[in-house]
C-alpha cells in the first residue's frame, strides 16, 4: 500500500482497538488534538484531513494544555484509551514537555507527535529550529526523551513498521504504561513507502494481566497469615486492573482494613465498615492511625508516593510490607516482599490460599471507629460559619450535590488534600487528583479530556486562582468543541498553599500571597475570573456564600449538560483554613538561615527524619 509516513501512521492508528473494562470495543485512539504549524500541518495534517469522518481532531490553544487533555481522557477511561497530541516543531513541540512528564509520573499513556526539523538537513537552519553547535542530529525534540517510556525519532517512512508495535505495547502494557513521543520530521512525513497490508490490520489491546509466582504468593500468603494487624493500601492499579469488587471481596472475606492512596481514590464506599479513609499527607487522620499500627501493610498497585507514606513516616518501624505491582520497579521499593502481578489476579488467588483466615475483629472494627471520628471533623469542617468559605465547605457543597455517575477533577494547591481527604464516594470511581506531578493548568485541560471520554454524569473540576491564571486556554477549546463541565474556581489571592508550606517551616511571607509580592502600586490590580471565563465562551456564576454556592452549582451542572459548554463558578475562598490529616512530609529546610522560625523548624525536620523507616521487612 504506497502512503506517505502520515497516511500511514494514521491508517494504523485508526486500526487499533481496545477492550474497555466493561467488556466491550472501543477505538483505542479515540481522538486527536492538534495545533498546526508547518512542522506538522502538510504531513500529518493533511493525513489527518483525509480521515477526518473516522478520528475526531480537536483543535487546542496551548500545546501543554490540549496534551494534558489527552491525559485526562486517558485517566477517564481508566487507560483503555489513549489520546493523541501533535504540534509542529520548537516552542510548540517543548510545550508539550511538561504533559509528558505528568504521564510519565502518574503511568498514563500518552502519544505525543511532534513535528522535527528536515532529515535532509538541506534548507537548516529553519523556522524555529534550535541549532547545536557539537551535535547536528540532537534537536529540541531530545528533551522528551527524559520523559518518555519509549522515544523514536523516524528518519525513514520504513521505520514505522518496527516502532508501531513498540509504541501499542507501551501504551497498552500494565507494567510499562507511560508516555511515547515519535518525533516526526516534516519532509518524511510526506515521504512515500509501499507498506505491507497486514501492518494496518485490525488489532484488540487487551492488557496482560500477569499472574503472580506461586513462590511469591505463598510468601505473601504466610505473611498475612502471620499477622495480628494487616493493612490493605489500595492504589491506581486496582483501578486500572478493574479489580476495586476483587479487593473489596478479598478485605471483606480476610477482615482486612482497607486504606486508598491518591490514584486509588474512592475505590470503595466511604461507608463500607472496613474503610478507614485516604492515607498519607492529604488523606485522613483515620487512615494515618491505622498505618501506624499496622503490623502488615498489603500494598496493592501503588508507587507508595512521598504523600502516600508521610515520606515514609506513616508505618511502623516493624511493619512487614507486601506489594503487589505488575511493575517490578514498584513492587520491589524499600525491600518489600514483592508480587509482580495483575492486581485482581493476585487478590483473587491469594484470597483462594487466604480461605478461612481472618484478622482479629477488634482491629477490623478499628476502620468504622477511627473513620467516624475523622468524619465528624470533616462535618465540623464543613459546616457553615463566617467570613469566607473554606476549601473544606466548597467541596462539600459539590460532594452533597454530586450523584454516583459523577466525576471530580483537581490536580495542585490545597484542593487535592481537601478532596483526597475529605472526598465521600459512592464506590464508583470517580476522582482524577492529579498529584503524580502535581501540575498547576491540569484543572481545566484534564476536565477537558474526561468530559469528551465520558458519556454519563457530569464532570466537575476544583481550582485555585493560580492554577486559572497558569493555564485557562482550553476553557475556550472546550466550549468551542462543545464539551461541557463545570469549573468551580476558588479565589484566595495567590499560591496560598505555598505560602502555608513556607509559613509553616519558619519562613516569611514572601512571593505568594499577593500581599507578600513587589508591586509599584497602592492599590494592584485585581483579575475579573469571571469576566475572563466569559469571554472564553463558558457560562459564569459569581457567588459569595455557601448558600449561593449550591445554588450556582446546580445550575452550573444543567449548563454544562444542556448547553455543552464549561460552566465556572467563581467564589472567594479563605487563604488559611485547611483540613489536616496529621502527617509529616518532607521538605529542604535550610541548615542555616537568619531567621530563628527556620532554625528551629530545621531542628524539628531532623528529628522527624530519624523516624522515617528507610528498609522494610518482608
Amino acid at each position: 500500500m504506497r502512503l506517505t509516513t502520515a497516511q500511514a501512521l494514521v491508517r494504523w492508528l485508526l486500526a487499533q482497538r481496545t477492550e474497555l473494562l466493561d467488556g466491550t470495543e472501543a477505538p483505542l485512539f479515540p481522538g486527536v488534538f492538534a495545533i498546526f504549524g508547518h512542522g506538522n500541518v502538510l504531513g500529518l495534517g493533511v493525513a489527518l484531513e483525509e480521515r477526518r469522518a473516522e478520528i475526531p481532531v480537536w483543535r487546542g490553544h496551548n500545546e501543554q494544555g490540549m496534551a494534558l487533555a489527552a491525559i485526562g481522557l486517558a485517566k477517564a477511561t481508566h487507560r483503555r484509551q489513549v489520546g493523541i497530541a501533535t504540534s509542529s516543531i520548537g516552542p510548540g513541540a517543548l510545550n508539550m514537555v511538561t504533559a509528558a512528564g505528568v504521564a510519565h509520573a502518574n503511568r498514563l499513556p500518552l502519544l505525543l507527535l511532534p513535528g522535527d526539523t528536515f532529515v535532509s538537513r538541506a534548507p537548516d537552519p529553519v523556522l524555529q529550529q534550535v541549532e547545536h553547535f557539537g551535535d547536528a542530529t540532537a534537536t529540541v525534540n531530545d528533551a522528551f526523551r527524559a520523559v518518555s517510556r519509549y522515544f523514536d525519532r523516524i528518519t525513514r517512512p520504513e521505520q514505522i513498521i518496527a516502532t508501531l508495535p513498540q509504541v501499542a505495547r507501551v501504551l497498552t502494557d500494565p507494567a510499562d504504561c507511560g508516555p511515547v513521543t515519535l518525533a516526526l520530521p516534516q519532509d518524511v512525513q510526506g515521504e512515500v513507502f509501499d507498506f505491507p497490508d497486514a501492518l494496518f490490520a485490525p488489532v484488540v489491546h487487551r492488557p496482560r494481566r500477569a499472574r503472580p509466582d506461586r513462590r511469591a504468593l505463598a510468601d505473601a500468603a504466610d505473611a498475612v497469615r502471620g499477622s495480628a494487624r494487616p493493612l490493605l493500601v489500595l492504589g491506581g492499579g486496582v483501578r486500572y486492573s478493574g479489580a476495586a469488587g476483587t479487593a473489596r471481596e478479598f478485605a471483606e472475606a480476610c477482615g482486612i482494613p482497607i486504606t486508598e492512596t491518591t490514584a486509588g481514590r474512592t475505590l470503595i464506599r466511604h461507608d463500607h465498615p472496613l474503610y478507614a479513609g485516604p492515607l498519607g499527607v492529604t488523606g485522613s487522620a483515620s487512615a494515618n492511625t491505622l498505618a501506624g499500627a499496622a503490623d502488615l501493610v498489603l500494598a496493592v498497585g501503588t508507587r507508595l508516593q512521598d504523600f502516600t507514606t508521610a515520606s515514609w513516616s506513616v508505618f511502623a518501624p516493624d511493619v512487614r510490607m507486601v506489594s503487589v505491582n505488575a511493575a517490578a520497579f514498584d513492587a520491589v521499593k524499600h525491600g518489600a516482599l514483592a508480587v509482580v502481578a495483575d492486581a485482581d489476579e493476585t487478590l483473587r488467588e491469594l484470597g483462594d490460599l487466604l480461605a478461612g483466615w481472618r484478622a482479629p475483629e477488634p482491629w477490623a472494627a478499628r476502620a468504622a471507629i477511627e473513620r467516624s471520628t475523622w468524619d465528624s471533623r470533616i462535618d465540623i469542617l464543613r459546616a457553615p460559619g463566617v467570613g469566607l468559605p473554606t476549601y473544606a465547605q466548597v467541596v462539600g457543597v459539590v460532594n452533597d450535590h454530586s450523584g454516583p455517575d459523577d466525576y471530580v477533577v483537581t490536580a495542585a494547591g490545597g484542593l487535592p488534600g481537601e478532596l483526597i481527604g475529605g472526598w465521600r464516594g459512592s464506590g464508583e470511581v470517580s476522582m482524577d487528583v492529579e498529584y503524580g506531578f502535581s501540575c498547576m493548568g491540569y484543572e481545566l485541560a484534564g476536565a477537558w479530556g474526561a468530559a469528551i471520554a465520558r458519556d454519563r454524569g457530569v464532570v466537575t473540576t476544583l481550582l485555585g486562582d493560580g492554577s486559572y491564571l497558569m493555564l485557562n486556554s482550553e476553557l475556550f477549546s472546550a466550549a468551542f468543541a462543545g464539551h461541557g463541565f463545570v469549573a468551580v474556581v476558588c479565589d484566595n489571592d495567590g499560591y496560598a498553599v505555598i505560602d502555608r508550606l513556607q509559613r509553616g517551616q519558619g519562613g516569611a511571607g514572601f512571593n505568594n500571597l499577593y500581599a507578600d509580592c513587589a508591586t509599584t502600586h497602592a492599590d494592584p490590580p485585581r483579575v475579573d475570573f469571571a469576566a475572563h471565563a466569559a469571554a472564553l465562551g463558558c457560562a459564569v456564576f459569581g457567588v459569595d456564600t455557601l448558600g449561593e454556592l449550591a445554588d450556582a452549582y446546580r445550575k452550573a451542572r444543567e449548563v454544562a449538560v444542556g448547553e455543552r459548554r464549561p460552566a465556572v463558578v467563581v467564589i472567594r475562598t479563605h487563604p488559611s483554613a485547611w483540613t489536616e490529616a496529621g502527617a509529616w512530609w518532607e521538605v529542604g529546610v535550610p541548615e542555616a538561615a537568619h531567621r530563628p522560625e527556620i532554625t528551629a523548624a530545621r531542628r524539628d525536620l531532623d528529628q522527624a527524619r530519624a523516624r522515617q523507616v528507610r528498609h522494610l521487612s518482608s
